[in-house]
């Protein structure tokens, strides 16, 4: 299945939203109550150059079928704060919520943590520690793997012909 980043999609709903930089998660959280059917889903941004290290990201997926292929949108709301052509830049999903469970785990983080932003939201325990700071499930750490092999590919070092 293809996943296609939607850019004039994703510039319409920033605009709708007045998306914030470096706000992922929040600017995806009141997204999804924009775009029937999506998905919230977080993971890991790449493209080439700095930070040179995977970006924890999120963003919407919407599924659709066209004559028999199912394709998958994936609409960034962050992505004109982002300045990177669209075929830069390679999603890595983690996590998929819907907006119902998405609406639940912010209350319910929101509850249980009243002093914590509820966001992101990483599922049920037990965490695997990976990383600086980030916490997460087996899902993630794969994601995030993937996504760390794939910023090492872009960020090779040019070989100028010097052996």
């Amino acid at each position: 299945m293809d996943k296609l980043l939607d850019a004039e999609r994703s510039i319409e709903i920033a605009n709708r939203l007045k998306s914030k930089a470096k706000a992922s998660f929040e600017n995806t959280a009141k997204a999804v109550a924009l775009v029937e059917g999506a998905q919230y889903v977080q993971g890991f941004l790449v493209f080439a150059g700095a930070p040179h290290k995977p970006i924890e990201h999120s963003w919407l997926e919407l599924s659709e079928s066209q004559n028999g292929t199912e394709t998958t949108r994936i609409i960034d709301p962050s992505f004109s704060s982002l300045n990177r052509k669209p075929e830069e830049l390679y999603y890595f999903a983690a996590q998929q919520l819907t907006a119902k469970k998405l609406k639940a785990a912010i209350e319910e983080a929101k509850e249980d943590y009243p002093e914590d932003d509820p966001l992101p939201i990483y599922g049920s325990m037990p965490y695997e520690y990976y990383g600086d700071v980030m916490l997460g499930g087996k899902a993630y750490l794969e994601a995030f793997e993937a996504a760390q092999e794939k910023c090492r590919a872009l960020n090779r070092p040019k070989n100028n012909g010097n052996s």
